[in-house]
Parts: structure tokens; C-alpha cells; sequence
């Protein structure tokens, strides 16, 4: 239902015009500042450039009325009105909807629209009474409408802002004080009504990328395997759930779990995307039976038909796990080595020396598969370089893989283990570099126990 105006109310004479007074139009446009609508004069209008949007209003602007309305006879008054500024409403008028279209440049604000107006084209055929609005709605959905209707006609106006427009006037009510305010309600109406529309599309945006991102992120396959699995992802831009840092678990028919965390150059949504396809290309070639060197080949061929760029590379570390959890074997590309922690023994870094590039640096490069010895129980942490390249304290110095070493030893002696481990290391982590972190963080864990 419209919002009612109060037609009889006294208001202070800065907030509304004055006593209704005639005016003069303004030149060939038809433009005035107050008194009795006049019709332009001196033959058409001339082409004024193709409508935009309305000025926003503040302070210092003046706001400009278009007036459409079809009245030889001029009975149509419109009164000297100010707006809350003391300044004078400047009005324009037009007589029918194509010079209407002519006047409607980017410094207009509201239009006051006759509904008694003719409609245009087809649109005069049909029993629509409100075509005209509909008309001047499509051709002005950036600007308030005020609906002029007959006296006591107050169900049309009630459907024309059902329809659309901001609000609604009798013809035969019209003065300065209602008017004007009338014009500063439909204008700032209409501005809320676009930030609060641009307010829900952005939320909705937001909403559809989160579910696309969430959508994104693995799940693991460990169906039939004693193994524990735990995660933490921390992408690097604000506000995102994805980043250019991905991991994946599968178990295949064998019994074999294999592991693979990896981190693309850059953390912005081009290198996020390219992440993904990396992660399911991995899935789908392992569960093909690929594993080590050729496998490692084939991703690299992927990154360099997906990549933008050939200065786009990625790190990556992968884990075989035998079937019995007690050997794995390990490729590492250009990636940090995984820590390994196990009873009676300090946690440490699993070898690296035989290591080989990132993807997309070397054509043809070779990636060596190492064998591990791990032992009965243990508990295998990969990670990406986020969570070990973050600052401790104000100056440049790194925590690197020896301090999180450190810091994750500490936290296993007291106690913490899988979900609870990694939320801690993560935090640490957080804590140490004085804020959040500028690059991604994913970490996985895998732990085998008695």
C-alpha cells in the first residue's frame, strides 16, 4: 500500500514553498522554477542526449521535476516549490512521451506523470490504464515517478505504486508545500530502493559463490581405510573460501590412500580455478592407476594447456600409503616436505633431497618417487608454504619449516592431535604473524593408530 501524505500539515516555510505564484517557461525546454506548468514554446524540443541515470541528489544539487502531462488548455498548475535546501525546484515539462524522452537527461530527478495522458503505440489499443506508467517506467527505471490521478481517484493510484511509481497526487490538490515534499520522498525512496536492491544482488552474489566455492573443495574418499583424516583451509583473499592452495585424499581398489597437497602461484580466483582442475585432474589420473613420475608428467601437461600465463607454475607433494600404512612412497615438486611425527620420537621433516621442480618450469623434468619407512603409528602432516612463510613479530624474519617444527612438537607434547592440532598451527601461525595471513593455508593430516 502507498505510503499516505498528509494533505493539510504546517511546515516551517525552509522546508516547503511558498504561496502558489505563477511562472514563465523557462526557454525552448521548457524548464522553470516554479508556477503554473507551461508546455514548451518555439516548436519541438531539440534532441538532448539518450537518458542515464538520475544525478545522485546532495546538498548542492538542485533537483529538476519533469512534468508530463497533455493539456492544451494549461489547467494543470504546478506551484513554486523549494526543496529542503531553500532552493527552487527547477521543472521541465513535456507533452507528450517522445518529447518526454528528449527532456529525460542525466540532471532530472522525479517525474510527475498525468496517468490521464494518452499511451503510446500499441500500448493505446490495450485496456491497460496504466500503460503510460509502464511505458515511462521502462523508459526511466533509474528516476522516482510521482502518478498524477484524478481527485478522490485513490485506487489508481494506489495500483500505479503497486506498478512502480514512488507515490501518488490528485490533480486538483496540488500545492507547494505537498508537492515538494513530495518530490524529496519519491527521490530519496527510490535511492533506497536501488541500495537496498544492490545490497540483496550483492548478498546473493556472495551467497552463489560460496556454495560454487564450497562446491569446490574436496571430499575425501576413504572408505574402507582405518587411517584418520583432518583439514584446514585458509584461503588468502578476503572473503573467499578458495584459494590457489588444493589437497585431495582417494583410496583405490588396492588399499592404497593416496594424499596430495599443492599451492599455484598467486591466490587470486585465475589461480583458484586452476587449482581445482589440478585437483581433479590428480583424482581422476590416480584412480586411472597413475602414480609418481607419470603421473606428475601428466599434471604438468595439464598446467600448461589450463595456465594463462607460462609464468604460472605450481608446487605439489604427493603420498602413496601402502595398503598395511607402514611404507609410502613420496614425490615432492618444488614442494615443502611433510612432517612426520611418531611415538617415542621427535616429529621431523620426511626427506627432501631427491625432490624435483615445480609444474611448469622444466619440460620434460623428472619427479622420483622415494621410498618411506613409517612405522606402525604415526601421524603425517602436508602442508603449503602459507603456513610456515608467515612474520614473527614486526621485523622480516620467517618462521619457516625448522620453527614450525618446533611449534608443532610443543603442541603434539600437549596432547593435541587431528582437528584440534591443526586449528592450533593454523592459529599459532596466525598469532605469530601479527594478523591474518596474506597467502593461502591448507593443511592435511593423516594419522594411524593402534
Amino acid at each position: 500500500m502507498p505510503v499516505p501524505i498528509p494533505r493539510q500539515r504546517a511546515i516551517p516555510a525552509a522546508e516547503s514553498g511558498q504561496a502558489s505564484a505563477a511562472f514563465s517557461p523557462g526557454g525552448p525546454s521548457g524548464e522553470s522554477t516554479g508556477g503554473p506548468a507551461g508546455h514548451a514554446t518555439g516548436g519541438p524540443a531539440e534532441a538532448l542526449p539518450a537518458p542515464r541515470a538520475a544525478t545522485p541528489v546532495d546538498s548542492t544539487t538542485n533537483l529538476t521535476l519533469l512534468v508530463i502531462e497533455d493539456d492544451p488548455a494549461g489547467s494543470l498548475s504546478v506551484p513554486e516549490m523549494l526543496d529542503a535546501a531553500g532552493k527552487p525546484i527547477r521543472i521541465r515539462t513535456a507533452r507528450n512521451l517522445t518529447e518526454a524522452e528528449r527532456l529525460l537527461t542525466d540532471d532530472v530527478h522525479c517525474i510527475l506523470l498525468d496517468l490521464a495522458l494518452p499511451a503510446p503505440g500499441r500500448a493505446a489499443e490495450s485496456d491497460d490504464e496504466l500503460a503510460t506508467l509502464k511505458h515511462v517506467l521502462r523508459l526511466a527505471p533509474r528516476h522516482a515517478v510521482l502518478a498524477l490521478t484524478a481527485s478522490g481517484d485513490a485506487e489508481r493510484g494506489a495500483e500505479a505504486v503497486r506498478v512502480g511509481a514512488q507515490d501518488y497526487l490528485f490533480r486538483d490538490e496540488l500545492d507547494g508545500r505537498l508537492l515538494s515534499r513530495a518530490i524529496r520522498y519519491a527521490v530519496e525512496r527510490k535511492r533506497s530502493d536501488k541500495a537496498e536492491r544492490r545490497l540483496t544482488e550483492s548478498r546473493l552474489r556472495a551467497q552463489e559463490n560460496a556454495r560454487l566455492e564450497r562446491g569446490l573443495l574436496p571430499t575425501p574418499l576413504l572408505e574402507g581405510s582405518s587411517l584418520r583424516f583432518a583439514a584446514r583451509y585458509r584461503p588468502g583473499r578476503s572473503r573467499a573460501l578458495l584459494g590457489g592452495d588444493f589437497y585431495d585424499t582417494v583410496r583405490t581398489a588396492d588399499g592404497t590412500v593416496h594424499a596430495m597437497i599443492g599451492d599455484v602461484c598467486g591466490h587470486g580466483p585465475d589461480e583458484a580455478a586452476l587449482g581445482v582442475e589440478l585437483r581433479i585432474a590428480w583424482r581422476a589420473l590416480t584412480f586411472a592407476g597413475m602414480c609418481g613420475d607419470e603421473l606428475l608428467s601428466t599434471l604438468q601437461q595439464v598446467l600448461e594447456h589450463e595456465r594463462e600465463s607460462d609464468e604460472i607454475f605450481a608446487t605439489l607433494c604427493t603420498v602413496d600409503i601402502a595398503p598395511d600404512g607402514r611404507r609410502a612412497g613420496l614425490c615432492l615438486a618444488g614442494h615443502p616436505s611433510p612432517l612426520i611425527a611418531r611415538p617415542g620420537r621427535p616429529a621431523e621433516l620426511l626427506p627432501y633431497e631427491n625432490g624435483g621442480p615445480a609444474l611448469g618450469l622444466l619440460p620434460g623434468a623428472r619427479w622420483p618417487r622415494q621410498q618411506v619407512e613409517l612405522g606402525g603409528e604415526w601421524s603425517l602432516m602436508l602442508y603449503t608454504d602459507g603456513l610456515i612463510e608467515g612474520r614473527i613479530g614486526e621485523g622480516n624474519r620467517r618462521l619457516g619449516q625448522d620453527g614450525m617444527v618446533d611449534m608443532v612438537r610443543r603442541q603434539l607434547a600437549e596432547g593435541l592431535e587431528g582437528e584440534q592440532l591443526l586449528r592450533a598451527a593454523v592459529s599459532e601461525v596466525r598469532e605469530l604473524n601479527g594478523g591474518e595471513l596474506t597467502d593461502d593455508v591448507a593443511v592435511l593430516l593423516l594419522d594411524r593408530m593402534p
